[in-house]
């Protein structure tokens, strides 16, 4: 059985939109794009350098147009050639013929049994993330030290007890969170001492 492994960067109010340019996805109105750029020196290469192998990119409609039209086309990023080699299974009902190499549409109901075969990794994709919580096993957060106030918020108005499994703070002060599913599942009410 394969496990599904979020990575995502956030702000400090769960924002998650635009994080790599200023053009990236300026939806109602965000105007905030590439705000993840001046802090990630260090901190998807230590993501990506923990040396776990995954056997596909599972990607939203959006984050996958938006991949395809980038990466392909940075010859001189060390990310560029690792990307285009991945299989890649975008959620789509809409894409037909994707041209970027190793590309493969599915629907939702393809995810359980893709999950069987392959370690997966989500990036981005936020839609995506919110549609299938209870198939995540894993969510590593690169939350980025500053409020954006607006954008697409990664888990938006669902519910779901995390658990912190790791935390390593990066040079710019990003700190990489992985969570696992599960933990604290009820309101906790705090009591506040009476003053006497």
């Amino acid at each position: 059985m394969g496990e599904i492994t979020v990575v995502c960067n956030v702000s400090l109010d769960g924002v998650m939109q635009a994080p790599g340019r200023p053009d990236e996805d300026p939806r109602d109105g965000f105007r905030h794009g590439g705000w993840a750029t001046p802090y990630s020196q260090d901190a998807m290469g230590r993501v990506l350098g923990r040396g776990r192998r995954f056997g596909g990119m599972l990607l939203g409609r959006r984050t996958y147009d938006d991949f395809a039209g980038f990466w392909p086309n940075q010859p001189d990023n060390p990310y560029t050639e690792a990307l285009n080699n991945q299989q890649k299974y975008v959620v789509s009902s809409t894409l037909t013929n994707p041209a970027w190499s190793n590309s493969h549409v599915i629907t939702v109901d393809d995810i359980p049994k893709l999950k069987t075969e392959h370690d997966l990794i989500v990036l981005g994709s936020g839609h995506l993330i919110r549609s299938i919580p209870d198939l995540i096993d894993r969510y590593i957060l690169l939350i980025h030290p500053l409020t954006l106030g607006s954008g697409q918020q990664l888990f938006g108005d669902l519910h779901q007890p995390l658990t912190l499994e790791d935390s390593e703070t990066t040079t710019t002060g990003v700190v990489i969170n992985t969570y696992s599913p599960g933990g604290v599942s009820q309101h906790l009410d705090f009591v506040v001492p009476a003053q006497g």
